[in-house]
Order: structure tokens, then C-alpha cells, then sequence
């Protein structure tokens, strides 16, 4: 282009001839002569047409990009997967070449979607207290030793742009509505609107338009905290551009290199922590100082979090005759005396609670298992099949339950069960706990053990000795005042040894 514009300044201006301008640039004169007539300030150079080894592929590549396009990016082929497809249908060409294609079908794509207006947004701008933001992502952390995939949900407010992130190991109800009930008591209340995606944990059905049928147990959470739920559009994540790019920035905040904690608990302090440590090291960048500076002035415009919402699933089971209930390919033990009877399942992330005819009937910590090729797990409390060995007191010997009994009891067990009747008075013996405290049905086996009389009589005699000094003392009667003595008789000990000496007629 350098040249060409000397050229034309030589001839037109200081009115060199042709002759002149060959012998300086070494440029053949009908060269000269069409750059001058071409009028062009930039010379157009042809480029030959040489064949590609891709072409023959070009529609098919073509056509799974644009299908891989349209799918989620953790289901979406690398490049590198389809050379290699393609290389099993006859291309023998390189991986750049693919590439290359890749990038420029992506660029051309690119640039239709703006010159039709949909690559083109709108900056957005919330007021304080006026909404916060909602995302779930996949990651990775050591657990125990092991490496565990996370759900992990992300909360951030849409003013002040304060978050918080919290891990789970899986994507539930009951995981959704505690990591909202934590978020909230970080992030120091609760904002006017919630905007999510359509997620499966809150929308049971897209309609038209912004149209949703909400999940029942999320509406419940939403009214409880006095929020307005608010979801995008479908494949719409730029509505909610603040927590997408949180997802993106906490990967690079918090997950790299890859932490390693005990457990789930110990790890969500952790992230705890960080999160409320790093609103005081990022600008906020549209306002003046740093999140945390605006986040506490922004306090005064969210509502205070109030009773917390008892955020479980609840699922109705039947119990089997083992006294045990399913879930998740797990089993809970039950009362016996609800054996074969319906009961009530809520769920919590970290536990299950058991109801029945509107009462607590047990506890039990949840198992949640990551492979669907293990077993499950039986979860078994003792105490719950004190009502069967009362009736089968044979079923002691090998029942399973009874293998998680206290040492003690275990021990008490193995010298009673090698004698006559030692199986029924082992029953009576743990039947204790059912009257008395565990603690000290406990303490009296191990003191009988000790002195070497593991008999139920002697656990009797030792236990009600611990337990009669400890019984409260009695509180004294509130008599009618027509009931009450003016004058509070005497205790006379000597009346009785007056009557010994009386006769009485037989």
C-alpha cells in the first residue's frame, strides 16, 4: 500500500513518466499502468482458490456445531472430539485445520446474532435492598481424603454485590431452602425480589411468556421470607449476569488450587469466611469503595431475616415389618409399635426426622450415597426394637440392631446369654432405659460388671441406688383453705406402745 501511494504521488503530482517510475521500483510499466487507471487507493490481490482436504467435510462438521450449539456446555463436544470422529470417517487432515473452521463458524455466528439484535444487552441497575440473585454450579473439593463433586449455590446481592457460597452434595428441595436460609443470615436480611433460572427445585412447569407453575414448598419459602420470586427467560442467563459471573470468579477465588477438609460442614465455614473476607479486597467498581463498604450501607434497606423457615421435603412411607422405612436406597429404623403403619418423612439436608399422628417419633442422620452402584445402608437404633424382644426374646441373640448396643451392654450380654434364661433376663435388663435414664442404666451395668455379678438383680440394686438420691423432691399440696388444720397435730410415738398393752377380743 506504501508503494502504491508513492507511485501515484510520483506520476500525478510531480509528474513523473512512466519510464522513470519502472527504473526507480523495478516494477514492469503495465504493472505501473494499472494501479494508475485503477483509480483504487488499496491494491486488490487475488486469492486462488486452492482446495481444502475439510471440504468434503465442511457441511458435516458444520452441522455438528451448530448442534452442539444448542446443548448444555457440560454435554457439549470439545473440537478435539470431533476431529477425531472425523478422522474415523476418512479426513486426514490436522486438528488446526478443524480448529480454524471452528473459530470462524463461531465468529460468523457471532456476528449474525448481533447484526440481528439479540447480541446486544442493556447495563442494568438495582436499587439498595431491591433484589438479590440465585445460581447453582458443579465443583470440586477433598472431602474425608476424597475427591467429591459439590453442588454449590451461589446468593449475591444485586446492589451492593456482597455473595456468599455455599456447598452441597446434591441439588434438592431441602438443599435449596438451606442454602436461601444461610444466605440470608450472611448477607444480613432479605431483599425485596429473588431472581432465578427455572430451575426444577422452584418451577414444576414453564408457561408462556413469564408465565410459571412454582413448586408448592418454594412458593411456601418465598411467602415466609416475603420475597418475589422472578425467573429468566429460558436459556436467558444474562437477566441474572451478576451471580453467572460470580460463578466464574469463585472458581478462580476459591476453588484453585482445590481445598481439602474434614467434611461438609468444616468446608462451608471455610466458605463462609472467605466470602465475607473478600467483600472488603473487591471493588465494587460501579460505586465508590469496596463491597463491603457498600453492603453496609446497604443493611438498612433489607428486611430482617425473622424466624427461620423449616425448610424440609416431606414424604409419606410405609413402615416394613422389620420396623424399617426406604429412602434414597437407604433404611431408617422406626419404633416397632408403628410396624407396617404410614408415617411421615421430612427431610433435611444433614438429617430425617420421622412423624406420626402429629407427634416426633425419631431422628436419624441422613446417608446420601454419590454412587448408585454401592449398596444402601440400614441406619438402626437399638431402642426401637425393645417392644419385639419383649415378646421374642430369641431374637436378641443374632438381631442385627442389637450389634450397636454400648459396649457394656454387649458385654452384659455375653455372660447372660450362655446360661438358662439368660436371653429374657437380658430383655428386662435393657428394657430399663424405657423407664429410666439411659445414662444410668448404663453406669449400673458397668459398676456390675466390675464387681463381677452381672445379674439383673444386681443391676436393679446398683441402679436404684444412683437414681434415689436423685429423684426431685416432692412439692408441697395447695389445699383448698377450707381444708387447711388451724393447729397441725402432734407426732406422739408413746400412743402406740399404750395400745400394745390393750386387749382386743379375737
Amino acid at each position: 500500500m506504501a508503494l502504491l501511494s508513492v507511485i501515484r504521488r510520483w506520476h500525478f503530482r510531480n509528474g513523473m513518466p512512466i519510464r522513470e517510475i519502472e527504473r526507480r521500483t523495478g516494477l514492469s510499466r503495465n504493472t505501473i499502468r494499472k494501479y494508475l487507471r485503477s483509480g483504487a487507493v488499496e491494491p486488490r490481490f487475488k486469492v486462488p482458490d486452492r482446495p481444502s482436504k475439510l471440504d468434503p467435510f465442511a457441511e458435516k462438521l458444520a452441522g455438528w456445531l451448530r448442534i452442539e450449539a444448542g446443548r448444555s456446555r457440560k454435554q457439549r463436544r470439545t473440537v478435539k472430539q470431533m476431529h477425531a470422529d472425523l478422522v474415523a470417517l476418512g479426513f486426514d487432515g490436522s486438528y488446526g485445520r478443524v480448529a480454524a473452521f471452528a473459530r470462524n463458524w463461531k465468529a460468523d455466528r457471532q456476528r449474525d446474532a448481533q447484526t440481528s439484535g439479540r447480541g446486544t444487552f442493556v447495563p442494568l441497575v438495582f436499587q439498595p435492598g431491591e433484589a438479590f440473585q440465585f445460581d447453582w454450579s458443579e465443583d470440586w473439593a477433598i472431602i474425608a481424603g476424597k475427591q467429591t463433586k459439590l453442588q454449590v449455590a451461589h446468593t449475591k446481592l444485586s446492589h451492593s454485590r456482597a455473595f456468599i457460597v455455599r456447598a452441597y452434595l446434591l441439588q434438592t428441595h431441602e438443599m435449596l431452602f438451606d442454602a436461601l436460609t444461610q444466605a440470608f443470615r450472611v448477607l444480613g436480611g432479605v431483599p425485596q425480589r429473588g431472581i432465578f433460572d427455572n430451575m426444577k427445585t422452584a418451577v414444576d412447569r414453564i408457561g408462556s411468556g413469564k408465565a410459571r407453575q412454582v413448586n408448592a414448598r418454594f412458593a411456601a419459602l418465598a411467602s415466609h421470607y416475603l420475597f418475589e420470586p422472578e425467573f429468566c427467560n429460558p436459556a436467558s442467563g444474562w437477566e441474572k449476569g451478576q451471580v453467572e459471573k460470580n460463578v466464574q470468579d469463585a472458581r478462580r477465588r476459591l476453588w484453585q488450587p482445590m481445598p481439602s477438609f474434614p467434611d461438609l460442614d468444616a468446608l462451608n465455614a471455610w466458605l463462609e469466611e472467605r466470602c465475607i473476607a473478600q467483600w472488603g479486597q473487591i471493588a465494587h467498581g460501579a460505586l465508590p469503595g469496596t463491597i463491603a463498604d457498600v453492603h453496609a450501607a446497604e443493611l438498612a434497606s433489607l428486611m430482617p431475616l425473622g424466624r427461620t423457615f423449616d425448610g424440609f421435603v416431606e414424604h409419606t412411607k410405609r413402615v416394613s415389618p422389620t420396623c424399617l422405612v426406604n429412602f434414597e436406597r437407604n433404611r431408617y429404623s422406626v419404633p416397632a409399635s408403628f410396624a407396617n403403619r404410614p408415617v411421615s418423612l421430612r427431610i433435611y439436608p444433614d438429617r430425617i426426622v420421622i412423624a406420626a399422628e402429629g407427634r416426633i417419633l425419631c431422628e436419624h442422620g441422613r446417608i446420601i450415597a454419590r454412587s448408585h452402584h454401592l449398596p444402601g445402608r440400614i441406619v438402626y437404633d437399638w431402642r426401637h426394637y425393645l417392644a419385639v424382644i419383649q415378646r421374642k426374646p430369641g431374637a436378641l441373640r443374632n438381631g442385627a440392631p442389637f450389634t450397636e448396643m454400648p459396649e457394656a451392654f454387649r458385654q452384659l450380654q455375653g455372660y447372660l446369654l450362655k446360661r438358662p434364661g439368660g436371653d429374657r433376663e437380658m430383655v428386662e435388663i435393657l428394657s430399663l432405659v424405657l423407664h429410666h435414664d439411659e445414662q444410668a442404666v448404663l453406669c449400673a451395668v458397668e459398676l456390675a460388671l466390675e464387681a463381677g455379678v452381672p445379674t439383673k438383680t444386681h443391676v436393679l440394686n446398683i441402679l436404684h441406688r444412683l437414681t434415689d438420691g436423685k429423684a426431685p423432691p416432692a412439692s408441697p399440696i395447695d389445699a383448698p383453705q377450707a381444708l387447711r388444720l388451724a393447729q397441725e397435730p402432734l407426732a406422739d410415738v408413746g400412743r402406740y406402745d399404750n395400745l400394745r398393752g390393750l386387749r382386743h377380743a379375737s
